[in-house]
């Protein structure tokens, strides 16, 4: 039996389904092999070599593979048909070789099917292939270029901006895309303009809107009606005039589908209708693929298969009728600047098959297989056929003229099934609106009320007139809007940065790094994503430009045709980047401060409104504000620190969710501030007889904040309330206190008898329980955590990764993982990992640099390294002595503990 391997034990089981006990289906769990986290896995002397090794997961893995090869040898290889999908089974041909299993007689072939289904799997196993190597060395031109640049970029932001802890090839550029959208708005200066509405009616009693488009005989564009002056003026000439239907024009129009779903477009979509993240999308996708329902889901093609495009149209004869399928199938041509390998479009496997009669538990899974299945139709459908018409009202003087506009749908074609989402959902076509029976030259009438316009008059600043039927409304124009997942995907597929398979990963990639928070599906940068975009943009700006970064994709693009060489592109790459890296590591984090602050200065520093100096702190008046760093990224300081604690973060004073006065409370100012665990509130100021005044974070229930008590609704009430954690609740019968509490993992309560060496704590389950919970339950929480304590004590730490030998000596450092995350072990020093550092990026360097501050902060010095001793010499026997006092040796003096340099 053949031994078939593909990524993922789902996709393994659909297949050996359809191919039966003849062969062995293994999973390989995705890639089996990596570049190690360490200083030369990439060897720039040496012509770019790679160094690759399996990881500890996947070496499980190789050896199944390698067991059945023993039995049955023939190694056929079905991963996915992308560029990833060929670098996974040429890593497992490789590792395979290296290792003996595969050997000079044992037939190796490639196939691909672009969905799981018994004849795509039959038809891909009739025409095997050998791996693909154009397509391998595009893969390994990019795995080399993102190892260059975040390992050589990301040591240069940990050191020079603390808290800022990677950086990426794409991940960088799509964050500058952010950052950049932020600064355009708070930028943004609003214009204010207004516009006239009427509500008419017909002889025949029939109500219709029409907009004011030419005044005292001139046509209005969007800002002619400039204030509230003009606006009241054009209200009064249109409502002081009587109205006539000078032209009535009806033109026949239609409306095309949209084309069938490619990996952008179905993220976007998802996130439309949905609010689906990109990585929640894709993750739905990859499942429905792996159950053979859906073609491959990463792709830029846009084409379907011939056979697809027959089944659909009968389809779409079948269920609606012969009317709404077209004469001929509709072609869909890619648009995309550089289309990767040239894949199908995600359609349904089976056309017949709808949601309905979908076999999955899954809500995301359905929906999304919903979305497909009704884009795949509508694609193949005939248009829908629509009659627009224009009214023109005229007065007779010519001086003002009314335009109503409207659509009348005389066949719904494709509309039936599915009609594509918008990102702008606050956007109103009027052309959609319906419009009554209107003949030329019937005279028209006010209306007595508003009609539609009701809701708007009132909310913003209007003008009604007389007879209540005319109305002027202000508007002003808006910033352009922040990006959701959708329109970020769409943005940098315009620009040709990134592919397919990286849109979801870079998206969630700098949500898990904390440079950008998503907040009702808006993407809004935070403090430390600006800091790392601007510090970016000043050092390395051309490598986190949209055209360099589009231009080197479409170079990897011909890389994967087989049109250029992978280690040329590498080459020209590494000779510029690598001297921007030399340049800026000499630099100061003092000297690059100073760079960001003349930077960032008109965002940092805006006017103020009684004309003072924005640089003067306003709580001293004598420091200048400065540009500082810290662990949680950036913020705005007074220089007269630490006799002046003024802080405030970088998007300005009393910016959302950040630092300001709550009130004051029994003589004490209640401030609310930002941590690094988030929002907090204070009680008075840390002052050097105060170090550590009173302090509580704001309450969540998951991940969110508890309703109503977020940083932009907290309340000084409620801020005090925090402030009285923590709370008692009453005496213990035998001694002690029970007490409730908010932790760091959520609300508790606790209590410590006399003859016990440490509390004990009972989680709480809902927040305000720590407010409200009484004696008697907390007594019996207690009570019971008491008899029942739990499973014992946590396992001792493992290992994640072993780095070596220290360079100073004294022992081995290792990344452990531990109760709160992975840790740098060294000794007896354990240095926590920052939170956006994975254990497998970890150098030596960033280790021993962690271990020297935690050394530091701890007061514990380094030892010397051991000396080796020399081996004992056998010595003649002497005759016994009279013993005298020993002398005194002097005790080795230790080294002093490494100080940590702001130089690379």
């Amino acid at each position: 039996m053949p031994v078939v391997v593909v990524e993922s034990p789902a996709k393994a089981k659909t297949i050996n389904k359809y191919l039966g006990s003849n062969y062995t289906v293994l999973a390989s769990y995705g890639h089996v092999r990596d570049l190690p986290a360490k200083n030369g896995s990439v060897d720039t002397d040496n012509d770019f070599e790679m160094t690759w090794e399996i990881g500890n997961d996947s070496r499980k893995h190789v050896k199944a593979i390698a067991d059945a090869l023993k039995e049955d040898n023939e190694l056929i290889l079905a991963t996915d048909p992308d560029r990833e999908g060929e670098a996974i089974s040429w890593h497992l041909q490789e590792a395979l070789t290296k290792r003996r299993s595969i050997k000079k007689d044992t037939p190796v072939s490639r196939v691909t099917f672009n969905a799981i289904t018994k004849e795509a799997v039959a038809e891909a196993m009739r025409n095997p292939r050998q791996v693909d190597m154009p397509l391998v060395e595009a893969y390994l031109a990019r795995r080399a270029l993102d190892y260059l640049v975040g390992f050589n970029l990301s040591p240069v932001l940990w050191r020079k901006l603390p808290g800022a802890r990677s950086a990426g090839r794409v991940q960088s550029v799509c964050l500058r895309l952010i950052v950049e959208r932020e600064m355009e708005i708070e930028a943004f200066n609003p214009q204010e303009y207004w516009s006239v509405k009427a509500n008419m009616t017909t002889p025949r009693g029939q109500e219709f809107e029409a907009r004011l488009t030419v005044l005292a005989g001139d046509k209005l564009d969007k800002y002619s009606l400039a204030n509230s002056t003009a606006a009241e003026l054009a209200v009064q000439a249109v409502s002081s005039r009587t109205m006539v239907a000078k032209s009535v024009e009806a033109k026949p129009a239609s409306r095309n589908p949209s084309a069938p779903f490619m990996t952008s477009t179905l993220q976007q979509e998802a996130s439309r209708k949905f609010g689906m993240g990109a990585k929640q999308c894709m993750n739905a996708a990859q499942r429905l693929y792996e159950a053979g329902l859906i073609t491959y889901m990463r792709t830029d093609g846009i084409d379907m298969a011939p056979e697809a495009v027959q089944a659909a149209r009968a389809e779409i004869n079948s269920r609606y009728g012969a009317e709404y399928v077209p004469s001929s199938p509709r072609i869909y041509k890619n648009k995309a600047k550089n289309a990767q390998e040239a894949h199908e479009c995600i359609r349904p496997t089976e056309m017949g098959r709808d949601a309905k009669n979908l076999k999955v538990s899954e809500d995301d899974q359905r929906k999304l297989y919903d979305l497909i299945w009704k884009r795949t139709l509508a694609c193949q459908m005939e248009g829908a056929r629509l009659e627009r018409t224009t009214v023109d009202l005229g007065s007779d003087d010519g001086q003002v003229v009314l335009r109503a506009t409207g659509q009348v749908m005389l066949f719904d074609g494709f509309l039936r099934v599915y009609e594509e989402g918008r990102d702008d959902v606050d956007v109103v076509d009027e052309d959609d609106k319906r419009l009554p029976q209107i003949m030329q030259g019937e005279a028209m009438k006010f209306s007595a009320t508003l009609g539609p316009q009701a809701d708007k008059a009132g909310k913003d600043a209007s003008i009604l007139s007389d007879n209540k039927a005319v109305l002027g409304l202000q508007h002003h124009t808006q910033p352009p809007p922040r990006f959701t997942e959708a329109t970020l995907v769409k943005r940098m597929e315009e620009l040709g940065i990134g592919r397919p398979s990286t849109y979801a990963s870079v998206i969630t990639t700098i949500q898990d790094r904390e440079y950008v928070r998503k907040d009702k599906n808006r993407l809004f940068p935070e403090d430390k994503g600006r800091i790392v975009t601007i510090f970016l943009l000043n050092f390395f700006r051309t490598y986190v430009g949209y055209e360099f970064t589009a231009n080197l994709e479409g170079e990897l693009d011909d890389v994967s045709a087989g049109g250029r060489d992978y280690k040329d592109i590498l080459s020209k790459f590494w000779r510029d980047f690598s001297a921007a890296i030399s340049e800026t590591s000499d630099l100061r984090i003092s000297e690059v401060l100073d760079v960001l602050d003349e930077t960032l200065a008109p965002q940092l520093y805006p006017p103020r409104e009684d004309g003072t100096d924005p640089r003067v702190c306003p709580k001293c008046g004598a420091g200048q504000l400065h540009l500082k760093t810290s662990r949680t990224g950036g913020f705005v300081g007074c220089g007269n620190y630490p006799e002046c604690n003024y802080t405030r973060p970088i998007s300005g004073e009393g910016a959302e969710g950040y630092e300001r006065i709550l009130g004051e409370d029994d003589g004490d100012e209640i401030h609310l501030k930002s941590g690094r665990f988030g929002p907090y509130v204070q009680r008075g100021e840390a002052t050097p007889e105060n170090k550590k005044p009173p302090r509580s974070s704001l309450p969540k229930q998951g991940k969110d904040f508890l309703p109503g008590w977020g940083p932009n609704e907290v309340t000084l009430e409620q801020a005090v309330t925090l402030l009285t954690l923590p709370r008692e609740i009453g005496p213990h019968p035998e001694g002690g206190v029970i007490s409730s509490n908010l932790g760091r993992f959520g609300p508790y309560i606790m209590h410590q008898l006399p003859d016990e060496e440490k509390p004990v704590y009972a989680n709480l389950k809902e927040t305000l329980d720590v407010f409200e919970i009484g004696m008697n339950r907390a007594m019996e929480m207690i009570t019971e955590k008491r008899n029942n304590p739990g499973r014992g004590r946590r396992a001792a730490a493992k290992a994640l990764v072993e780095l070596g030998e220290h360079p100073d000596g004294g022992g081995a450092v290792s990344i452990m993982d531990g109760r709160y995350g992975p840790y740098v072990k060294w000794e007896k020093v354990n240095a926590t990992l920052p939170k956006d550092v994975e254990a497998k990026d970890v150098t030596m360097e960033m280790a021993v640099q962690l271990i020297t501050e935690k050394a530091g902060k701890s007061g514990a010095k380094k030892k010397a390294p051991a000396k080796k001793k020399a081996p004992a010499k056998k010595a003649a026997p002497k005759k016994p002595t009279a013993k005298k006092p020993a002398a005194k040796s002097a005790a080795p003096k230790k080294a002093p503990a490494q100080k940590a340099d702001d130089t690379v």
